[in-house]
């Protein structure tokens, strides 16, 4: 059934990273999402995903994800974790345990995997449990990119459920939301479950029917990411501009090329916070650019004017390799390009749309502009 398989650890390899590009500086750590495909692969499973048009309407698809903050680890929180007995990992596999979770209380028997969003592990993870599972994973996510909050999901535009949920961490706290009164008090709930656990929970929702979910998914997104990665990788053995062919792969534009000169960051209520600040090289010598993150990259500013922002894309990755980094991987001295492309239509043509992610909902009280007008 699957419309597309990997079937090398190149092709993972490809796949995790053009996933990571997407992720817009979050999703997940890009290594645990290859580790997650390759495990698979020596195990001998067919890992893929199906064209969402050959899912049945009547099946139940579920949505796996992580929730949580990809911060680094201070001394601090260590201490915290050895107080609270969180030494002992029991569920190496949150997402496993989250999606059995919730089946064994729903009743109901799952037919497909989604994932979430797009992102190094936020992707490969649901890929690779669909593969445990023998069911299929659908071609495409419930967000065309990275988000920070489940909120921002597509069902969420179209006004679908997102509870029950189930939430597993690796230490075996185990909790089944059966309910939660709005979107956000969802988000809420999820984020302070991962804030207690000191780090990523597994969880799985968003139970739709087949029918239900092709009317809110943006299609063909895993498929995108494949030929994102293979394009950087073929792109380096051509020995052209690595980021120039990933953003005409991407249907997008560069918007930066220059050296993390600053960077300030924090860990706070489940989220990875900061900013990175660039100084320009190349044609864009002279100038500066600074972007703002929430796990994921969301708002910019070139020479200190307000620039491309969600629901837009902004994607770091290496200037020479094309190798993409997500936040808490950018470092002072990194010589970057910094990529832009269009935002997925669902948050354009919903109502709900820029509310949920545009600029205003970060804080900025700064009108949505769309970046080919910007470019353009």
């Amino acid at each position: 059934m699957l419309t597309h398989e990997l079937r090398t650890r190149k092709e993972c390899e490809d796949f995790v990273r053009g996933c990571t590009i997407m992720g817009t500086g979050g999703g997940g750590n890009p290594t645990q999402g290859l580790d997650k495909l390759t495990r698979a692969l020596d195990e001998g499973l067919k890992i893929g995903w199906t064209d969402a048009k050959q899912i049945p309407d009547d099946v139940w698809v579920v949505c796996p994800f992580l929730m949580g903050s990809i911060a680094p680890k201070t001394p601090t929180g260590l201490a915290k974790m050895k107080d609270l007995g969180l030494t002992e990992v029991r569920y190496p596999n949150t997402i496993m345990a989250a999606i059995q979770e919730l089946e064994i209380y729903t009743g109901k028997k799952i037919g497909a995997v989604i994932p979430g969003e797009l992102g190094g592990s936020n992707t490969p993870e649901p890929v690779a449990q669909a593969a445990r599972l023998s069911i299929p994973c659908i071609d495409g996510d419930y967000a065309g990119r990275a988000i920070p909050e489940i909120t921002q999901m597509t069902p969420v535009l179209f006004n679908k459920p997102l509870a029950p949920l189930t939430s597993v961490d690796e230490w075996g706290n185990i909790t089944i939301v059966k309910a939660a009164i709005n979107e956000p008090m969802a988000e809420r709930i999820g984020k302070f479950l991962a804030v207690a656990a000191h780090g990523l929970t597994g969880m799985a929702g968003v139970l739709l029917s087949g029918k239900e979910c092709k009317e809110v998914l943006v299609a063909g997104t895993l498929s995108l990411c494949q030929k994102l990665g293979q394009t950087v990788k073929e792109a380096r053995n051509r020995g052209i501009d690595v980021p120039i062919a990933t953003a005409e792969a991407m249907a997008g534009w560069i918007i930066f090329k220059g050296k993390v000169t600053a960077k300030e960051w924090e860990d706070r209520v489940g989220y990875y916070w900061g900013t990175h600040t660039l100084t320009g090289i190349e044609e864009f010598s002279g100038q500066t650019f600074k972007v703002w993150f929430k796990n994921e990259n969301h708002i910019s500013w070139l020479n200190n004017k307000p620039f491309v922002m969600s629901p837009d894309l902004v994607c770091m990755v290496d200037r020479e390799t094309g190798e993409p980094k997500t936040n808490d991987a950018v470092a002072e001295g990194d010589i970057m390009a910094v990529l832009g492309a269009q935002a997925p239509k669902p948050f354009l043509t919903q109502p709900k749309g820029l509310e949920v992610l545009g600029p205003r909902h970060f804080g900025f009280d700064y009108p949505f502009v769309p970046i080919q007008k910007l470019i353009g």
